[in-house]
């Protein structure tokens, strides 16, 4: 066979006999490929690499921010403001200690920082194909031309045979020839945090879900223990990292919910500015009979678009999302997105993996059946306290001394170690050994006093094959107290007569059980009858069937030590001791962080790549599921159709066994219903679907930098009830961000209106210049409306369903109230306009016939301290909450009412900004009207409780 007839990666390698692996791909397991072979494939497969797509660059990002609307229109106002200033110039027509281009360096200034803060945001760099190919070994043993060499695993090529060893990382994807003791760890890949037992021997079903194919290893993955010879099969982008690196790049990023809405704000403001240009413009030339007033039309038209622009909101809702950061990162949730902060409170969807987010990630004893009796074990963790209870009582271990016995095997079996660090209980060696040795601890057997009563002198190490292990101990003489004892520990006395040495013998139920031809009862032993054997196997199918992982224990006295690699013969007559079932329990607070996520209309959903029934009953336990729901499988799900996956995702709960590729269907169904998904993972195999969710949500104490990197959001303590905790965050985030549009629209209308209005009702020149127009915009808008964006929750904000994350910007009344109160801000600045300016031209008057802009200025501004007030609450009255409840809103307020006072009375400021000296009676006057501003937001809220509606 040719390198060009080689199969292109869609051979079924797991389906497929050694042999027939070898002839598909023209390889020999004893002398591998020549060096004329290793060339042709090269050429035609490429080096062993992951490939990485053109991203934008950093120029075009920059750019990028520059194309918003909003900015383009203040690109426009600048730019004819600056040819306004320079015609003044030449032509000598400037005002005497007028500053010329000020406006246009302020609003270019404005534009430029606004760019910079977008672009800041947007170019942190994906950095999760980075991340995946560090998961690649840089060298690998082969056998080529029938020698051992090491090369570089970029060079692997399909038919190379690659040599594997304990602490190994596999270069490539390949079949097992043969193997020895095997034991590989999968879950970047699959999830499953348990090291896999290989088996060359295999032959499996096609539809073999990707953590079942146990005749198979993949890249990225680590050797834990034994060795192995492996047809290479996939290399590069075709191995299952190299599929997960394409769906990665392949995910493209959609905005989220605050941008659209920002853009479909910034297109309405900027469509309603050019149409009242229009009109102001058309209206003064036909008011005048021609272009005579030109110049000041163009000023009155500038001044309205730069009022138009909410040139502070960028920078009020980037500091608002950074402050929620700060909240969520107290709360163990890190944001790498700013924006996945608001994003956050428009979730609909969130699922979740179940090894240590749903669960502990620590194996618990849950149940253990000895002496045709089966008792519950209560307790958390790794804690080894806790009780042991039948029917519901709690029991002594004198009642049940057959529990101290099945305790001391859990305890010598093992080779874990617990021990307490930093207060905290921890394992080290295996989750399921240490679940053992807690459970020893809980019947009082601490496995270090019991090393030295039976010492290990011999054992048989476990084996996929024999799926059992034993050890065999010494029996030490102890001081007991009881002299028929014969100076043997009470829970072991029974086990023997004068035998010196003890076998004790774990492993699958079935196996053990099908060796034994004894029972331990109480403190004795007696012939194991079919009846007794049939009740044994039924209790363990029904362990299993709630999801527990059963292991079974029995024992055998012996007179010697055995010879090595005897154990077919002497793992024979067992003694039964009993059923030992373990589960990685639900973490405490998640059943009612579930609770809260039903009553805040938010559905969550389990993804695992763990068994159906063992998925099943910990999402019944928390409720997530009910009982009999239907779990769908990996298996199931690959023959659905992406339409038939759609018409199911919105029925199921749970997802057992399931791959990368299905993780990210599952998201991308659930979309396509209109869902808003978060969803988390801690594995290589979640990048995908992280990234291709509305929030990905990364574990980060158990995430790979794949999974992180991808995410929007880490969870510091990968708890899924901090999961609930930030999206409360979030909408915390989008009711405030709501609130302060709402406040900095509000005034933006009634600016644009008051302007509008000037040359329509006959008042010369424009009231407020770009300058003033900026300064209004940036400190009295965004003093007051970064204070409201740390107004604290309303007490229902988890007792209601999410806002649909596709809704308007003005939805829920936003709109009709921003125009509502921009016209009464007009109604009363437009009053405040015309008194002003009969005042300042009437005869006598001693001061700047000009001071009426500045008395319009003043009472736009101060009007805006009362509205900030007003607005704390939709609902209650100013008098009705806590002023100090939110303390930033008052002393927002106080600073900004002084800083507009200076721009007055501070001679240097006043020449800049172009204001007047106000006497008191003028500043009276401004005081006065800007109050009717406040008088009216508090009038519409007694008028809305009379009516029995609610406010926005």
């Amino acid at each position: 066979m040719s390198a060009n007839s080689l199969p292109e990666g869609a051979a079924v390698w797991h389906s497929l006999e050694v042999d027939k692996a070898l002839d598909l791909l023209d390889s020999n397991a004893d002398s591998g490929l020549t060096p004329q072979e290793i060339q042709q494939r090269l050429q035609k497969y490429g080096p062993n690499e992951l490939e990485e797509t053109a991203g934008r660059s950093t120029w075009e990002i920059l750019l990028d921010q520059f194309k918003n609307i909003m900015l383009l229109m203040l690109i426009g106002v600048a730019l004819i403001s600056g040819l306004i200033d320079l015609w003044g110039w030449r032509t000598g027509t400037l005002k005497p200690g007028e500053v010329p281009f000020k406006d246009t360096i302020a609003i270019l200034a404005i534009v430029i920082l606004n760019g910079i803060l977008g672009y800041v945001q947007e170019s942190r760099a994906e950095k999760a194909l980075a991340a995946l190919k560090k998961m690649t070994s840089p060298l690998v043993r082969v056998i080529r031309d029938a020698r051992q060499v090491e090369i570089a695993a970029k060079e692997l090529v399909p038919g190379d045979v690659m040599l594997l060893e304990a602490g190994m990382q596999i270069a490539a994807d390949g079949r097992l020839i043969e193997q020895s003791n095997l034991q590989v760890r999968e879950s970047a890949l699959t999830g499953e945090a348990e090291a896999v037992n290989k088996q060359s021997s295999l032959k499996l079903p096609e539809e073999t879900s990707l953590g079942d194919r146990l005749n198979v290893v993949f890249q990225g993955t680590e050797v834990v223990q034994g060795r192995g010879k492996v047809l290479v099969t996939n290399t590069g982008m075709t191995t299952e990292l190299g599929k997960i690196a394409a769906m990665l790049q392949a995910v493209e990023s959609e905005p989220t919910p605050l941008q659209r809405r920002m853009t479909q704000l910034g297109n309405v403001l900027v469509t309603g500015s050019l149409i009242l240009v229009a009109i102001v413009v058309i209206g003064g030339v036909i008011k005048d009979g021609g272009f005579k007033n030109i110049q000041e039309l163009l000023e009155v038209s500038l001044s309205m678009a730069v009022a138009v622009v909410p040139e502070g909101l960028p920078a009020v809702i980037t500091v608002t999302l950074a402050l929620g950061t700060q909240r969520m990162v107290r709360q163990n949730a890190l944001i790498r997105k700013l924006p996945a902060v608001e994003t956050l409170g428009s979730v609909t969807t969130i699922c979740s993996d179940k090894t240590g987010t749903l669960t502990q990630n620590k194996m618990v004893v849950q149940s253990i059946s000895t002496n045709n009796k089966t008792f519950r074990v209560t307790g958390e963790g790794y804690a080894p306290t806790g009780d042991f209870q039948l029917n519901g009582q709690k029991i002594s271990l004198e009642e049940s001394p057959e529990i101290s016995a099945l305790s001391v095997a859990c305890a010598v079996c093992n080779d874990s170690v617990l021990q307490k660090e930093q207060g905290e209980w921890a394992i080290l060696g295996d989750p399921t050994e240490g679940a053992l040795i807690t459970l020893a601890g809980k019947a009082g057997i601490e496995k270090d006093q019991w090393n030295s009563k039976l010492p290990r002198v011999a054992e048989f190490p476990f084996s996929s094959e024999r799926k059992r292990m034993s050890v065999i101990a010494q029996v030490q003489q102890v001081a007991t107290g009881e002299t028929s004892s014969r100076g043997i520990d009470p829970a072991i006395a029974g086990f023997l007569q004068s035998q010196p040495y003890l076998m004790f013998t774990k492993g699958s139920p079935e196996l053990t059980l099908a060796r034994s031809t004894q029972i331990h009862l109480g403190n004795d032993t007696g012939t194991l009858t079919e009846e007794q054997r049939q009740k044994i196997l039924a209790e363990n199918d029904l362990m299993a069937s709630k999801g527990l992982r059963v292991l079974g224990f029995a024992y055998k006295p012996l007179t010697e030590i055995p010879p090595e690699g005897s154990d077919e013969t002497s793992e024979q007559d067992l003694v039964w001791l009993g059923l030992v079932g373990m589960l990685d329990a639900p973490r405490p607070e998640v059943r009612t962080a579930v609770q809260e996520c039903r009553d805040a209309g938010i559905r969550p959903i389990m993804i695992t790549g763990d068994h159906q029934l063992t998925a099943r009953a910990i999402a019944t336990d928390l409720g997530i599921a009910q009982e009999g729901d239907r779990v769908l499988t990996g298996q199931e799900l690959q023959r659905m159709t992406d339409q038939e996956l759609e018409e199911n995702v919105d029925l199921v709960s749970i997802y057992a066994r399931v791959s990368p590729e299905h993780k990210l269907r599952i998201v991308q169904a659930l979309q396509r219903r209109g869902r808003f998904v978060a969803m988390t993972g801690d594995g290589v195999n979640d990048a995908p679907a992280l990234k291709q969710a509305d929030i990905g949500i990364a574990m980060g104490i158990t995430g790979t930098d794949v999974s992180k990197e991808a995410s929007d959001m880490v969870l510091l303590d990968d708890n899924f009830a901090t999961i609930v905790t930030a999206t409360k965050e979030g909408r915390v985030v989008y009711t405030n961000i709501r609130r302060f549009i709402k406040y900095i629209l509000g005034s933006n209308i009634g600016e644009v209106l008051t302007i509008a209005a000037a040359p329509l009702i006959g008042l010369g020149g424009v009231p407020l210049t770009p300058l003033q127009i900026l300064w209004m915009n940036l400190v009295t808008d965004g003093l007051p409306a970064l204070a409201l964006a740390v107004e604290p929750p309303e007490p229902d904000v988890m007792q209601r369903p999410p806002f649909s994350p596709r809704e308007s910007i003005f939805a829920r009344g936003l709109g009709s109230y921003m125009i509502r109160i921009g016209i009464i801000f007009a109604i009363i600045t437009i009053a405040l306009m015309w008194w002003a300016y009969q005042h300042t031209h009437a005869a006598g008057y001693q001061g700047d016939r000009d001071t009426w802009k500045t008395m319009v200025f003043t009472t736009l501004c101060i009007a805006q301290m009362g509205h900030a007030i007003a607005i704390r609450s939709n609902n209650r009255l100013t008098i009705e909450m806590n002023p100090f409840s939110n303390i930033f809103v008052l002393a927002a307020v106080v600073v900004t009412t002084i800083l507009q006072l200076m721009l007055v009375y501070v001679p240097p400021l006043r020449d800049f900004f172009g204001t007047h000296y106000l006497n008191m009676q003028e500043l009276g006057v401004c005081i006065g009207f800007s109050a009717l501003m406040f008088v009216w937001i508090e009038a519409e809220k007694i008028f809305l409780r009379i009516m029995g509606k609610s406010a926005v």
